[in-house]
Protein backbone atom coordinates (compact mmCIF):
# COMPACT_ATOMS: atom_id res chain seq x y z
CA UNK A 1 0.00 0.00 0.00
CA UNK A 2 2.85 2.34 0.90
CA UNK A 3 4.55 2.05 -2.31
CA UNK A 4 1.15 2.66 -4.14
CA UNK A 5 0.63 5.62 -2.05
CA UNK A 6 4.07 6.91 -3.02
CA UNK A 7 3.82 6.06 -6.81
CA UNK A 8 0.87 8.30 -7.00
CA UNK A 9 2.10 11.07 -5.12
CA UNK A 10 5.62 11.05 -7.88
CA UNK A 11 2.74 11.08 -10.48
CA UNK A 12 0.51 13.94 -9.44
CA UNK A 13 3.83 15.85 -8.42
CA UNK A 14 5.44 15.42 -11.59
CA UNK A 15 1.56 16.52 -13.47
CA UNK A 16 1.69 19.79 -11.45
CA UNK A 17 5.35 20.30 -12.87
CA UNK A 18 4.61 19.56 -16.17
CA UNK A 19 1.29 21.59 -15.71
CA UNK A 20 3.35 24.74 -14.12
CA UNK A 21 5.98 24.97 -16.96
CA UNK A 22 5.09 27.06 -19.99
CA UNK A 23 5.50 24.63 -22.76
CA UNK A 24 4.16 24.97 -25.72
CA UNK A 25 5.01 21.08 -26.89
CA UNK A 26 3.74 19.48 -23.58
CA UNK A 27 0.43 21.90 -23.65
CA UNK A 28 -0.46 20.26 -27.21
CA UNK A 29 0.35 16.90 -26.29
CA UNK A 30 -2.23 17.30 -23.96
CA UNK A 31 -4.51 19.45 -25.74
CA UNK A 32 -4.28 16.31 -28.13
CA UNK A 33 -5.03 14.07 -25.72
CA UNK A 34 -7.97 15.64 -23.46
CA UNK A 35 -9.79 17.61 -26.09
CA UNK A 36 -10.96 13.98 -28.10
CA UNK A 37 -12.41 13.76 -24.95
CA UNK A 38 -13.95 16.53 -24.30
CA UNK A 39 -16.10 15.94 -27.72
CA UNK A 40 -16.65 12.87 -26.96
CA UNK A 41 -18.64 13.94 -23.77
CA UNK A 42 -20.43 16.88 -25.59
CA UNK A 43 -21.57 14.46 -27.96
CA UNK A 44 -22.80 12.46 -25.57
CA UNK A 45 -24.42 14.95 -23.56
CA UNK A 46 -25.94 16.47 -26.66
CA UNK A 47 -27.60 13.42 -27.71
CA UNK A 48 -29.00 13.10 -24.18
CA UNK A 49 -30.96 16.48 -24.50
CA UNK A 50 -31.39 15.97 -27.94
CA UNK A 51 -33.68 12.55 -26.69
CA UNK A 52 -35.34 14.23 -23.86
CA UNK A 53 -36.56 17.00 -25.86
CA UNK A 54 -37.82 14.58 -28.54
CA UNK A 55 -40.07 12.57 -25.73
CA UNK A 56 -40.91 15.45 -22.87
CA UNK A 57 -40.77 18.63 -24.93
CA UNK A 58 -42.86 17.63 -28.10
CA UNK A 59 -45.82 19.45 -28.16
CA UNK A 60 -43.60 22.40 -27.56
CA UNK A 61 -41.19 21.55 -30.37
CA UNK A 62 -44.12 20.94 -32.78
CA UNK A 63 -45.89 24.64 -32.48
CA UNK A 64 -42.41 25.77 -32.81
CA UNK A 65 -41.34 23.81 -35.54
CA UNK A 66 -44.72 24.77 -37.57
CA UNK A 67 -43.99 28.57 -37.14
CA UNK A 68 -40.87 27.85 -38.33
CA UNK A 69 -42.20 25.77 -41.27
CA UNK A 70 -43.84 28.97 -42.56
CA UNK A 71 -40.91 31.47 -42.43
CA UNK A 72 -38.92 28.85 -44.60
CA UNK A 73 -41.95 28.31 -47.18
CA UNK A 74 -41.72 32.35 -47.15
CA UNK A 75 -38.03 32.73 -47.72
CA UNK A 76 -38.37 29.50 -50.17
CA UNK A 77 -40.99 31.87 -52.22
CA UNK A 78 -38.30 35.05 -52.23
CA UNK A 79 -35.29 32.24 -53.06
CA UNK A 80 -37.20 31.17 -56.32
CA UNK A 81 -37.89 34.49 -57.38
CA UNK A 82 -34.10 35.14 -56.69
CA UNK A 83 -32.93 31.81 -58.02
CA UNK A 84 -35.11 33.15 -61.47
CA UNK A 85 -33.67 36.41 -61.72
CA UNK A 86 -29.90 33.91 -61.38
CA UNK A 87 -30.68 32.36 -63.96
CA UNK A 88 -31.26 35.16 -66.57
CA UNK A 89 -28.28 36.67 -65.26
CA UNK A 90 -26.39 33.13 -65.83
CA UNK A 91 -28.19 32.94 -69.56
CA UNK A 92 -26.62 36.73 -70.50
CA UNK A 93 -23.22 35.94 -68.47
CA UNK A 94 -22.61 32.50 -68.90
CA UNK A 95 -18.63 32.95 -67.73
CA UNK A 96 -19.72 33.86 -63.87
CA UNK A 97 -18.98 31.02 -61.73
CA UNK A 98 -21.63 29.14 -60.31
CA UNK A 99 -22.61 30.52 -56.93
CA UNK A 100 -23.13 29.33 -53.67
CA UNK A 101 -19.83 28.03 -52.83
CA UNK A 102 -18.99 26.56 -49.79
CA UNK A 103 -17.82 29.55 -47.67
CA UNK A 104 -19.75 28.87 -44.39
CA UNK A 105 -18.84 26.15 -41.67
CA UNK A 106 -20.39 25.22 -38.25
CA UNK A 107 -18.38 24.84 -35.69
CA UNK A 108 -18.77 23.93 -31.73
CA UNK A 109 -17.16 25.60 -28.60
CA UNK A 110 -14.92 22.72 -27.08
CA UNK A 111 -14.01 24.39 -23.86
CA UNK A 112 -12.58 28.10 -22.74
CA UNK A 113 -8.60 28.01 -23.17
CA UNK A 114 -7.73 29.10 -19.28
CA UNK A 115 -10.57 28.76 -17.04
CA UNK A 116 -10.08 32.61 -15.33
CA UNK A 117 -10.62 33.87 -19.11
CA UNK A 118 -13.93 33.83 -21.20
CA UNK A 119 -12.65 35.47 -24.26
CA UNK A 120 -10.49 32.72 -25.94
CA UNK A 121 -12.38 29.11 -26.79
CA UNK A 122 -11.24 26.01 -28.40
CA UNK A 123 -13.08 24.92 -31.09
CA UNK A 124 -13.73 21.98 -33.67
CA UNK A 125 -11.83 21.90 -36.75
CA UNK A 126 -14.34 21.50 -39.51
CA UNK A 127 -10.84 20.87 -41.82
CA UNK A 128 -9.34 22.95 -44.89
CA UNK A 129 -8.24 25.56 -42.91
CA UNK A 130 -5.04 27.30 -43.05
CA UNK A 131 -2.41 27.71 -40.59
CA UNK A 132 -2.30 31.41 -39.24
CA UNK A 133 -5.01 32.53 -41.56
CA UNK A 134 -7.83 34.97 -39.21
CA UNK A 135 -10.87 33.52 -40.05
CA UNK A 136 -15.21 35.27 -38.65
CA UNK A 137 -16.75 33.88 -35.75
CA UNK A 138 -20.83 34.59 -35.98
CA UNK A 139 -23.34 34.18 -33.73
CA UNK A 140 -27.23 34.75 -33.90
CA UNK A 141 -26.19 36.87 -37.10
CA UNK A 142 -23.85 38.96 -35.35
CA UNK A 143 -19.92 39.47 -35.03
CA UNK A 144 -18.67 36.99 -32.46
CA UNK A 145 -15.09 36.98 -32.69
CA UNK A 146 -12.30 35.76 -34.95
CA UNK A 147 -10.49 32.08 -35.47
CA UNK A 148 -7.42 30.85 -36.02
CA UNK A 149 -5.63 27.47 -36.66
CA UNK A 150 -2.25 26.83 -34.80
CA UNK A 151 -0.22 23.66 -34.07
CA UNK A 152 -4.03 22.10 -35.73
CA UNK A 153 -5.60 23.63 -33.13
CA UNK A 154 -8.60 25.85 -33.66
CA UNK A 155 -8.68 28.76 -31.56
CA UNK A 156 -11.85 31.32 -31.30
CA UNK A 157 -10.87 34.70 -29.75
CA UNK A 158 -14.46 36.63 -29.18
CA UNK A 159 -15.19 40.15 -29.22
CA UNK A 160 -14.04 41.38 -25.73
CA UNK A 161 -10.44 39.39 -26.59
CA UNK A 162 -7.51 41.63 -27.69
CA UNK A 163 -6.43 38.98 -30.57
CA UNK A 164 -9.60 39.33 -32.15
CA UNK A 165 -9.72 42.86 -34.90
CA UNK A 166 -11.06 43.35 -37.84
CA UNK A 167 -12.40 46.28 -40.00
CA UNK A 168 -15.37 48.16 -39.91
CA UNK A 169 -17.96 51.06 -40.70
CA UNK A 170 -19.30 53.57 -38.58
CA UNK A 171 -22.40 54.85 -39.04
CA UNK A 172 -23.94 56.01 -42.72
CA UNK A 173 -21.16 58.30 -43.58
CA UNK A 174 -19.51 54.77 -43.31
CA UNK A 175 -16.04 55.78 -41.46
CA UNK A 176 -13.78 52.94 -41.31
CA UNK A 177 -12.04 52.06 -38.80
CA UNK A 178 -10.36 48.87 -36.86
CA UNK A 179 -12.34 47.39 -34.42
CA UNK A 180 -10.22 45.42 -31.35
CA UNK A 181 -11.36 43.87 -28.31
CA UNK A 182 -10.88 45.55 -25.00
CA UNK A 183 -13.21 43.86 -22.26
CA UNK A 184 -16.45 42.37 -21.57
CA UNK A 185 -19.21 43.53 -24.17
CA UNK A 186 -16.91 46.17 -25.46
CA UNK A 187 -14.50 46.83 -28.49
CA UNK A 188 -12.36 50.07 -29.60
CA UNK A 189 -12.62 50.91 -33.54
CA UNK A 190 -8.74 52.74 -33.84
CA UNK A 191 -7.38 54.59 -36.56
CA UNK A 192 -10.86 56.79 -37.50
CA UNK A 193 -10.00 59.52 -39.64
CA UNK A 194 -10.34 62.63 -37.61
CA UNK A 195 -12.39 64.57 -40.76
CA UNK A 196 -15.48 61.58 -40.33
CA UNK A 197 -18.29 63.09 -38.32
CA UNK A 198 -19.55 60.13 -36.23
CA UNK A 199 -21.36 60.42 -32.52
CA UNK A 200 -23.13 57.87 -30.05
CA UNK A 201 -25.64 55.49 -31.11
CA UNK A 202 -24.00 55.39 -34.58
CA UNK A 203 -24.48 51.42 -35.79
CA UNK A 204 -20.88 49.64 -36.61
CA UNK A 205 -21.16 47.06 -39.15
CA UNK A 206 -18.20 45.04 -40.49
CA UNK A 207 -16.74 46.30 -44.59
CA UNK A 208 -15.93 43.13 -45.64
CA UNK A 209 -12.66 44.25 -47.00
CA UNK A 210 -10.12 42.55 -44.67
CA UNK A 211 -10.79 38.80 -46.27
CA UNK A 212 -11.96 37.85 -42.91
CA UNK A 213 -15.97 38.31 -42.62
CA UNK A 214 -18.89 39.36 -45.07
CA UNK A 215 -19.82 43.32 -45.51
CA UNK A 216 -22.84 44.64 -43.01
CA UNK A 217 -22.80 41.95 -40.26
CA UNK A 218 -23.72 44.22 -37.35
CA UNK A 219 -21.04 44.60 -34.63
CA UNK A 220 -22.00 46.91 -31.93
CA UNK A 221 -23.29 50.64 -31.11
CA UNK A 222 -21.25 53.21 -30.41
CA UNK A 223 -21.23 54.24 -26.53
CA UNK A 224 -18.57 56.78 -26.75
CA UNK A 225 -16.10 58.73 -28.78
CA UNK A 226 -12.54 60.17 -28.06
CA UNK A 227 -10.21 62.12 -29.95
CA UNK A 228 -6.23 61.18 -29.70
CA UNK A 229 -3.01 62.54 -31.62
CA UNK A 230 -3.89 61.84 -34.88
CA UNK A 231 -7.39 59.95 -35.11
CA UNK A 232 -10.29 59.48 -33.17
CA UNK A 233 -11.11 56.15 -31.21
CA UNK A 234 -15.00 55.15 -30.58
CA UNK A 235 -15.86 53.01 -27.89
CA UNK A 236 -18.94 50.67 -28.99
CA UNK A 237 -21.08 48.17 -27.13
CA UNK A 238 -21.44 44.94 -28.98
CA UNK A 239 -24.08 42.73 -29.90
CA UNK A 240 -22.35 39.17 -29.24
CA UNK A 241 -22.93 36.92 -26.08
CA UNK A 242 -19.33 35.97 -25.10
CA UNK A 243 -20.61 34.21 -21.89
CA UNK A 244 -22.59 31.47 -23.70
CA UNK A 245 -20.41 30.61 -26.82
CA UNK A 246 -21.99 27.42 -27.94
CA UNK A 247 -22.11 27.18 -31.81
CA UNK A 248 -20.66 29.33 -34.37
CA UNK A 249 -20.88 29.77 -38.18
CA UNK A 250 -17.23 30.05 -39.29
CA UNK A 251 -16.36 31.77 -42.79
CA UNK A 252 -14.07 30.09 -45.08
CA UNK A 253 -13.70 32.56 -47.17
CA UNK A 254 -15.24 36.00 -47.49
CA UNK A 255 -14.51 36.83 -51.13
CA UNK A 256 -16.71 37.75 -53.69
CA UNK A 257 -16.86 35.01 -55.76
CA UNK A 258 -20.37 35.96 -58.49
CA UNK A 259 -17.88 37.46 -60.83
CA UNK A 260 -14.46 35.90 -60.45
CA UNK A 261 -12.96 35.42 -63.45
CA UNK A 262 -15.45 37.11 -65.51
CA UNK A 263 -14.33 38.71 -68.95
CA UNK A 264 -16.99 40.94 -70.43
CA UNK A 265 -15.54 40.20 -73.71
CA UNK A 266 -16.30 36.47 -73.69
CA UNK A 267 -20.30 37.61 -72.91
CA UNK A 268 -23.34 37.14 -75.28
CA UNK A 269 -24.50 40.56 -75.09
CA UNK A 270 -20.54 41.69 -76.15
CA UNK A 271 -20.37 39.22 -78.85
CA UNK A 272 -23.77 40.15 -80.03
CA UNK A 273 -22.88 43.14 -80.39
CA UNK A 274 -19.60 43.16 -82.08
CA UNK A 275 -21.12 40.81 -84.30
CA UNK A 276 -23.22 43.62 -85.42
CA UNK A 277 -21.16 46.18 -85.41
CA UNK A 278 -18.86 43.85 -87.69
CA UNK A 279 -21.53 43.62 -90.36
CA UNK A 280 -22.63 47.56 -89.53
CA UNK A 281 -18.91 48.08 -91.07
CA UNK A 282 -18.89 45.79 -94.01
CA UNK A 283 -22.38 47.67 -95.11
CA UNK A 284 -21.07 50.54 -94.78
CA UNK A 285 -18.08 49.60 -96.95
CA UNK A 286 -19.75 47.32 -99.50
CA UNK A 287 -22.12 50.85 -99.92
CA UNK A 288 -19.35 53.55 -100.10
CA UNK A 289 -17.27 50.98 -102.71
CA UNK A 290 -20.69 51.13 -104.68
CA UNK A 291 -21.48 54.33 -104.67
CA UNK A 292 -17.72 55.70 -105.74
CA UNK A 293 -17.98 52.94 -108.78
CA UNK A 294 -21.15 54.67 -109.75
CA UNK A 295 -20.11 57.86 -109.37
CA UNK A 296 -16.44 58.35 -110.86
CA UNK A 297 -16.50 58.38 -115.19
CA UNK A 298 -13.71 55.59 -116.61
CA UNK A 299 -10.39 56.25 -117.32
CA UNK A 300 -10.69 57.11 -120.86
CA UNK A 301 -12.98 60.51 -120.24
CA UNK A 302 -11.10 61.95 -117.32
CA UNK A 303 -9.13 65.31 -119.24
CA UNK A 304 -6.09 66.33 -118.69
CA UNK A 305 -6.89 68.95 -116.33
CA UNK A 306 -10.00 69.73 -114.06
CA UNK A 307 -11.14 73.20 -112.57
CA UNK A 308 -12.41 73.36 -109.68
CA UNK A 309 -14.58 76.18 -108.87
CA UNK A 310 -15.42 77.28 -105.65
CA UNK A 311 -17.18 80.10 -104.05
CA UNK A 312 -14.40 82.84 -103.74
CA UNK A 313 -11.81 81.83 -105.90
CA UNK A 314 -12.14 82.08 -109.72
CA UNK A 315 -9.77 80.83 -112.13
CA UNK A 316 -9.51 83.57 -114.67
CA UNK A 317 -9.20 81.91 -118.42
CA UNK A 318 -6.06 82.98 -120.74
CA UNK A 319 -6.99 85.57 -123.37
CA UNK A 320 -6.74 85.18 -127.12
CA UNK A 321 -5.54 88.06 -127.89
CA UNK A 322 -1.61 89.81 -127.35
CA UNK A 323 -2.03 92.36 -124.98
CA UNK A 324 0.53 94.81 -124.76
CA UNK A 325 1.95 95.66 -121.73
CA UNK A 326 0.91 99.30 -120.26
CA UNK A 327 3.76 102.03 -119.31
CA UNK A 328 3.25 103.18 -115.74
CA UNK A 329 2.26 107.05 -115.50
CA UNK A 330 4.86 109.39 -114.42
CA UNK A 331 3.32 111.92 -112.03
CA UNK A 332 5.00 115.23 -113.31
CA UNK A 333 2.91 115.09 -116.61
CA UNK A 334 -0.64 114.75 -117.29
CA UNK A 335 -2.22 113.21 -119.98
CA UNK A 336 -5.36 115.10 -119.99
CA UNK A 337 -3.96 118.50 -120.33
CA UNK A 338 -1.61 118.44 -123.93
CA UNK A 339 -5.28 117.79 -125.56
CA UNK A 340 -6.61 120.30 -124.04
CA UNK A 341 -3.99 123.58 -124.94
CA UNK A 342 -3.68 121.82 -128.57
CA UNK A 343 -7.69 122.46 -129.20
CA UNK A 344 -7.14 125.71 -127.57
CA UNK A 345 -4.45 126.45 -130.04
CA UNK A 346 -6.21 125.17 -133.07
CA UNK A 347 -9.13 127.45 -131.89
CA UNK A 348 -7.30 130.67 -131.85
CA UNK A 349 -5.69 129.54 -135.79
CA UNK A 350 -9.11 129.13 -136.92
CA UNK A 351 -10.55 132.73 -135.76
CA UNK A 352 -7.49 134.13 -137.63
CA UNK A 353 -8.68 132.70 -140.82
Amino acid sequence: MKTRIVIIVILLLVLTILLTRNDERITNTLLGVINPIKQNYQHFTQNLEDKSQSYLFQKESIEKLNKENLILRQRLLEQTHYIKQVKDIYNILPQLSKIPVRNISITDTISYVKLNSFSQIILTNPGGLKEGKLYGLIQNNVVAGTAQVHNRQLYGYLTSDEMCRFAVFIGKDKAPGIAIGFKENEMLVKFIPKWHKIKKGDFVVTNGLDDIFFSDIPVGIVTKIEVQSSYKVAHIKTYSDIFHPKTFFLVNDAKATLAEGFDANTTRLAVQYSASMDSKKEQNQTAAMQDTNQTLPAVSSIPSRIDQTQEDVIEPETPLEKIEAVKPKTPQTTVKEKPKNKNLQRSNSLDLF
